[in-house]
This record gives C-alpha cells, sequence and structure tokens, in this order.
C-alpha cells in the first residue's frame, strides 16, 4: 500500500508541476478572479507546506517547521522556485513512505488532525484527497485565467 501511495502523490505532484508549468505567465499564478479566494500559487504553497507537515514532518521526522499563514500570505514567488520546492517535496514524501514500516499504516496517526483520523493510512489517504481538491482549484483557475 505504501507504494501505491507513494506513486499515487508523485502522479498528482507531476500534475500540479505541469498545472504550474502550464500559465500563460508567472503573474497569472497569484491572480484571483471575484469570488475565488486563493490563487493558484498560493493553493500550490499550502500544499508544499501541507505534504510536508503531515508526511514529511510527522511520519518522515525531516524536521520540517511549517509557517501556514505564509502559504496564504506570500505572493510572487517565481514559478521555477514552486517547481522546485514541489520536487524536493516529492522527494520527501518517497523517502518518509519508503522508511515507514507497512504495519504502521494501522497505528494511530500521530498528532491529532480532526477526530475522524484514526490511522496513518488514513490520514495518507486523507492527504491524498486534500491534494486533489486543490489540483482540480488550481486547474480551473488557470482555464478561467
Amino acid at each position: 500500500m505504501l507504494a501505491v501511495l507513494a506513486d499515487l502523490f508523485e502522479k498528482d505532484i507531476n500534475k500540479l508541476i505541469e498545472e504550474i508549468s502550464l500559465f500563460k505567465s508567472e503573474e497569472d499564478l497569484w491572480k484571483i478572479k471575484e469570488g475565488i479566494t486563493n490563487s493558484a500559487g498560493n493553493l500550490s504553497l499550502h500544499l508544499i507546506g501541507n505534504l510536508n507537515h503531515f508526511i514529511g514532518a510527522t511520519l518522515g521526522n525531516s524536521g520540517y517547521i511549517r509557517e501556514r499563514d505564509k502559504e496564504f500570505s506570500e505572493r510572487n514567488i517565481p514559478r521555477k522556485q514552486l517547481i522546485d520546492d514541489l520536487n524536493n517535496t516529492l522527494t520527501v514524501i518517497k523517502n518518509a513512505l519508503t522508511a515507514l514500516p507497512e504495519a504502521d499504516l494501522e497505528k494511530e496517526y500521530p498528532g491529532a488532525v480532526n477526530q475522524k483520523i484514526s490511522s496513518s493510512g488514513h490520514m495518507l489517504i486523507y492527504l491524498l484527497n486534500h491534494f486533489n481538491y486543490h489540483l482540480g482549484q488550481v486547474n480551473y483557475l488557470r482555464r478561467m485565467l
């Protein structure tokens, strides 16, 4: 199951990299339309922070310190840096999931997220779904702009 999850995270991170690359300009990554709260750039920063925290730091002991507010307040980060950060995040995820014993998927996820998350396996599936939700938003924003 860990290998399957690693493959799915890799596929989706690569899809987000593709989406970021398809924006006509770097400036468009930071634009929003009326009624839209977050730009594609900020959603990308949020996903980077989310995965580095919940997988890298919590399951992989990477030492990553999350600054969640910055995920939504920083602007105009170069496209290349976003892509590099996503590639680094992928490496962190692969390392964490490779080192995680398969039996740990059934163990309680370390760190309370909400009452419905019970195991590390459940949390990883939740994180994959969360990633896909925001990936769809990035795709929609790109096409709108």
